[in-house]
């Protein structure tokens, strides 16, 4: 992370000037990006002791759980599960490109890897919708007049550009995605609800060094669903590790929590359909 002075400076001050919890609110937990060592994985554990202690309704991680070198072995993802498994309160955790597509780089194979991923964490406590077919990844829950959508959305160009077959993986994939969102839209209003929150691990707007992005078709499906729901989207994401809370498209508002080499997580609190989040603790 560059300028990591600056980043913790300013992580204090956003902690310091965290409102207080609202009587009846809905409290959760946002991380991601993180254990990316040996290191991670002790202050990982102390954060996990940390949200055990507090009146938290979900927490939630939006992917990557190694680093982009790995490990991407069973035995890494055995622990994390078993580690993840002490969080006492419901838990969803969301693949990241770190956790298959990026794979590759340690001589593993994606597909393979992500199959174990699912193997592993599809189950969650929280009780949740799951999307039809293959994708159990993408599921959605409500809270306090927000529902909440995790999507399969990857850094790393979103796995496109780099082989024929991860291309064909892409498109397969964004194929469900776009479904799951136009599925969740039709819940979001049928139930009148206050917010839509979409969670994924990719920045979407990051740009590729080279070739096609493998966001412009999420983009363009999140413009025409803000457009249709003024104020009430919320996109939370990963894969840049800085804490945002800004609006980087017109009407969006979107939230980041910190990652490696923090540890870190974000309370979200839902009152009255409102959602807010501050800075909690970092590792």
């Amino acid at each position: 992370m560059r300028n990591r002075g600056l980043s913790l400076f300013l992580l204090l001050l956003a902690a310091c000037a965290a409102p207080a919890q609202t009587p009846g609110a809905i409290n959760f937990a946002l991380m991601g990006d993180t254990p990316y060592s040996d290191g991670e994985v002790k202050r990982l554990e102390r954060l996990i002791d940390e949200l055990n202690a507090e009146p938290l309704e979900f927490v939630v991680h939006i992917g990557d759980i190694t680093s982009g070198r790995g490990p991407c072995t069973d035995e890494w993802f055995e622990a994390r599960k078993v580690q993840f498994a002490r969080v006492r309160h419901p838990f969803v955790l969301l693949p990241g490109d770190n956790d298959w597509t990026d794979c590759h780089r340690s001589g593993m194979d994606p597909m393979e890897r992500l199959a174990k991923w699912r193997q592993l964490f599809c189950a969650t406590k929280v009780k949740v919708e799951v999307q039809r077919g293959a994708y159990c990844e993408h599921v959605r829950w409500q809270a306090g007049g927000v529902l909440f959508v995790a999507l399969d959305v990857q850094g790393s160009n979103n796995n496109l550009g780099r082989t024929a077959a991860m291309d064909k993986e892409y498109a397969e994939r964004m194929k469900a995605v776009l479904a799951w969102i136009d599925d969740s839209e039709r819940a979001f209003a049928s139930r009148k609800l206050q917010r839509l929150v979409l969670l994924m691990q990719a920045n979407p707007f990051n740009k590729p060094r080279s070739g096609p992005s493998g966001f412009a078709s999420l983009l363009e499906r999140v413009e025409k669903l803000v457009a249709a729901h003024p104020g009430q989207v919320i996109l939370v994401n990963g894969d840049s590790h800085t804490y945002r809370d800004d609006e980087p498209l017109a009407g969006l508002r979107r939230i980041e929590p910190w990652g490696s080499p923090l540890v870190s997580w974000l309370r979200g609190s839902i009152s009255n359909g409102e959602l807010s989040v501050s800075v909690a603790g970092t590792h």
